[in-house]
Order: structure tokens, then C-alpha cells, then sequence
């Protein structure tokens, strides 16, 4: 008997099967898989009326609520394609994405938006008894589209290389993860981040009750996985720190028995973290996931296996690992190179809109992480890919913010960098040039706030007029990240003066 099955047929079946349990719950909000099936159904004919068919691109733009997880599985009712960004978006950076997509509709409530010819179709326009009736099957090619902004500062699209389907068999990589089967699933991230939109349709398609929350919250979080009995969460290192500085007695009067699974992903943990969380789960109940957006390959690794072998990432659970030179040699066991992933025996596992694919030999890619592997295969990380930003899990690209910035025009040249931070990882910070009067602060933030995402715009500003590329115009970012580690404070007399948020 085949694993393999249409996710909207799944979803129909539990429908059926399971009708009045808890499918969605957003912040104490519950909604029952009749209910949500009856949902999704209503925005999906809604969708279809403004002309939205199979193949399309639909993008969404909402806050984490149950119209939004409904939303996503009303597009993929119709073969459609999800493309979720942040409700929070500045309309430049939105028309951007969506001149980009070009999507049949946007999905969203604000007015906030860019004029476009694009249709819209606002949720909360849908009545709760508008037409409900089930729609003929058919399975989305392309099952999710995330966004990232992009090394070259111009946004880009990841197209899934998978279609929508689900594969419940064990050795599935989502059920290798720990997936549960009929179980429940947490996530605090936004459903525009990745690793939210993976939690909440293998969490679905594989019959769990989903809880999401609009807003991270430390102690919130731990009561809803008390509350709704969570027995896998799926969250990001920032998450993982703002619980462990909770009070012990918050943390340890919270009745996680039911929880089985921690998988934290989207950034590298602090190892004092994570040995904290292990002393206060259980090694057994702590794991990691490490990969792309692009999902080319997956490692993930117990916390037994970590504390056998501290700070690797795992080994492969799909696709395979290598780490080679940056002209593609393949480097001995133990020895620091660029990783690369592949899918063996299958072409590209994704595709891109917004930038031409770079060739690839072999079917080996690189995203431009640098580490090693051990003789069994675990593969450790030595640094995360120089220019990226991983902030609270949120990837953030200096060249998109540096684009921005740039266009001011008391900016002469600017590079951003990612500082160290105890709770998110790297916050973002800017180095502004200036030939006169240095600009006002205040001024760059009200004009980045107008271009960017608030979370991509800096944390922090320093005020230059020492140039800071050498003669071919390259900048060292190590090197001032490192110059800003060890000066603790920026030194006024370096043509330093940031202030932070």
C-alpha cells in the first residue's frame, strides 16, 4: 500500500475521520478539521472567482491566524502555488516580490499595499456561509515559494522542487525529523519563514493538530505546549534562549509530559543552550536540523549523538554532503571547506525566479557555509555563509539592505555587517560613509523603514568618513566584525558612534 498521497486529499480524509478534533489553534483560537475544511474551502472558491487556477501563483500576505493557514490550503485546493510574505512588508519591497511573482492574486487585509493590477482578496471579505462545497482533486506542482532577499540585493523566489504530496512512511526525511503521526504540532515562527509553512503543512498532511502563535512569546510558548499537550516543536535558537532565561519555576512548573520532540533549525544554537535544554529535557528529546531553503539536503542529529560528538549538525537524513574547494575538488575527512549538497540521482531539487541559476557539476551545490566532516559522516559548521545574517532565524542579505541604504542621499557608501548578540545570533548593523555633516539617525531609520521589512533594517548605525574598501572596492567584513568585537564600544576616534535600538 503506497505513503504517498495528495496533501488536500489528506486533509479531506482527516475531515472526515476526525471531524471534531482540533486541526488549527492560533493563539488560544481553535478550529476543528470540519470547520477549517469548510474554511479553506469557502477561500478557495473565492480565489477561483477572481480567476486563480491550477499552476498558479498566489501570493499571501497575513498575520499567523486560522484564515492564514486556511488560506494556504485554499490555494493549494486549487493547484496553486503559496507565496507567503510578511503582512509588514513597505510597499517597495512588496511590489518588488509581487512585479517578481507576478501572482494571479494577493491575499491579504491591509490597505498598506502597492497599486498594482493585481486583484486582491481579503479574508475577512469571505462570509462564514459563502459556498463550501469540495473541490475537484488536483495536486499543486510546486507546493510553497518562499522570498529571500538575495546575496545581490534583489529579491528572489525559491520554487519547492516537490509537489504537494505527502509520505507518511518512516523513512520519509519529515518523518526521519520526527514528525509525528496524529500528533501536535508547535511552531512559533511566522508562516512566511520557512520553517513555519514546512511545520504547518507536513504538520496537517500528516493528521496533527498545528498550533501556531501570531507573536513569540517565551512563557506564552510553554503554556500552550502545556495546554494543547504539544508533542513536537519545531523552532529557531532565539526561541530557544528567551525560554531558557525564563524563572526555573515558570520552566519547570509547565507539564511538558507529553512533549517528545524539540527540533530547533534556522541557525546555529549556542552550545550553552543547548546543554541547558538537554539538562532540563533530556538529551533524548532535544535535536537538530540543519539545511537550506532550498532543502537540497538535510542533516539532523539527536541530542545523545551531540553530546557524543559536540557542536555537529548530524548527518544526512536526505541527500548527500560533501566539502570541497571553492573550484569544486572534493577535500579530505577533517579538513574545513565549502559544504555542498546534492540530490543524487534527480536533477535540481529547486528552482529560483529572480536570478540566473549558477551551473552546477554533478548535481553539487553550495550556499556558501563553510565546515567539515568527520569519518562517520557528521558533518560540523564552521561558519554560516559569510555574508548572510541570521537573526532570531530570520535570514537577512547586507547586499538587499545595503541597496537600500544607499539611496539616501547623505549616504556616500555604506556596508552592513552582522555583530554577535547573546538572544538573536547577529543583529544587524550598518556602517554609513559620509563626505559632509554625517545624516541624522533618526532620518535613516524613517527612510529604511519605508524600504525594508523592519526586521532587516539595522539595529544599529556607525558614522564613517574613513573609507572602508580597499582599491579594488572590496570590503573585509570579518575583519569589522572582528574590529567591533574587540572594541567592545565603538571608539568615537575610529569614526565610530552607534547607538542601538
Amino acid at each position: 500500500m503506497s505513503t504517498v498521497r495528495p496533501m488536500v486529499e489528506a486533509w479531506a480524509d482527516f475531515a472526515r475521520t476526525r471531524g471534531t478534533e482540533p486541526a488549527v489553534t492560533v493563539d488560544g483560537e481553535s478550529v476543528t478539521w470540519t470547520a477549517l475544511d469548510v474554511r479553506s474551502n469557502q477561500l478557495a472558491h473565492a480565489l477561483a472567482d477572481v480567476g486563480v487556477v491550477s499552476g498558479d501563483m498566489v501570493s499571501i500576505a497575513l498575520p499567523n491566524s486560522v484564515d492564514a493557514a486556511a488560506t494556504v490550503m485554499a490555494v493549494l485546493k486549487l493547484g496553486a502555488t503559496p507565496q507567503y510574505v510578511s503582512h509588514r512588508l513597505p510597499a517597495a519591497e512588496l511590489s518588488a516580490i509581487l512585479e517578481l511573482a507576478r501572482p494571479r492574486v494577493l491575499v491579504c487585509e491591509s490597505d498598506l499595499v502597492p497599486e498594482t493590477a493585481i486583484s486582491r482578496v481579503r479574508p475577512s471579505d469571505v462570509p462564514t456561509d459563502a459556498r463550501a462545497e469540495a473541490l475537484p482533486l488536483v495536486v499543486a506542482e510546486v507546493m510553497k515559494a518562499p522570498t529571500s532577499g538575495g546575496s545581490t540585493g534583489r529579491p528572489k523566489i525559491i520554487l519547492s522542487g516537490g509537489s504537494a504530496v505527502v509520505d507518511s512512511a518512516p523513512h520519509h526525511p519529515m518523518r526521519r525529523m520526527g514528525f509525528p503521526l496524529d500528533g501536535v504540532v508547535y511552531t512559533g515562527s511566522p508562516l512566511y519563514h520557512n520553517l513555519a509553512l514546512v511545520a504547518l503543512l507536513s504538520g496537517l498532511s500528516l493528521g496533527n493538530h498545528v498550533v501556531l502563535t501570531a507573536k513569540f512569546d517565551a512563557a506564552q510558548a510553554l503554556d500552550a505546549w502545556a495546554r494543547h499537550r504539544v508533542t513536537y516543536a519545531l523552532i529557531v535558537p532565539t526561541m530557544m534562549i528567551r525560554i531558557s532565561r525564563l524563572p526555573d519555576e515558570v520552566r519547570h512548573g509547565a507539564d511538558l509530559s507529553a512533549l517528545e520532540m524539540v527540533v530547533h533549525a534556522a541557525g546555529p544554537c549556542p552550545p550553552d543552550t543547548k546543554r541547558a535544554w538537554m539538562e532540563w529535557l533530556g538529551p533524548h528529546r532535544v535535536y537538530e536540523n540543519y539545511g537550506t531553503t532550498e532543502q537540497v539536503a538535510l542533516a539532523f542529529v539527536s541530542g545523545e549523538e551531540w553530546l557524543d560528538r559536540p557542536g555537529t549538525v548530524g548527518r544526512s537524513i536526505l541527500g548527500e554532503f560533501d566539502i570541497r574547494e571553492a573550484g569544486g575538488s572534493s577535500l579530505p575527512r577533517g579538513t574545513e571547506g565549502l559544504i555542498h549538497m546534492r540530490r543524487p540521482g534527480q536533477g535540481r531539487a529547486f528552482g529560483y525566479l529572480g536570478v540566473d541559476e549558477e551551473p552546477v557539476v554533478d548535481g553539487w551545490e553550495t550556499f556558501g557555509d563553510l565546515g567539515w566532516m568527520d569519518e562517520d559522516g557528521y558533518l560540523y559548521i564552521s561558519d554560516r555563509r559569510t555574508d548572510l545574517i541570521i537573526c532570531g532565524g530570520a535570514n537577512i542579505y547586507p547586499a538587499e539592505v545595503e541597496g537600500q541604504l544607499i539611496a539616501h542621499p547623505a549616504v556616500s557608501d555604506c556596508v552592513v555587517v552582522g555583530l554577535p548578540d547573546s538572544e538573536l545570533g547577529r543583529t544587524t548593523h550598518a556602517i554609513v560613509q559620509h563626505d559632509g555633516a554625517p545624516p541624522e539617525e533618526a532620518d535613516l531609520r524613517a527612510f529604511m523603514r519605508e524600504r525594508l521589512a523592519l526586521y532587516k533594517n539595522p539595529r544599529s548605525y556607525e558614522f564613517t568618513t574613513v573609507p572602508f574598501r580597499d582599491d579594488s572596492g572590496k570590503v573585509r567584513r570579518s575583519r569589522l566584525v572582528a574590529d567591533r568585537v574587540d572594541w567592545g564600544v565603538l571608539q568615537p576616534e575610529r569614526g565610530a558612534g552607534p547607538s542601538t535600538l
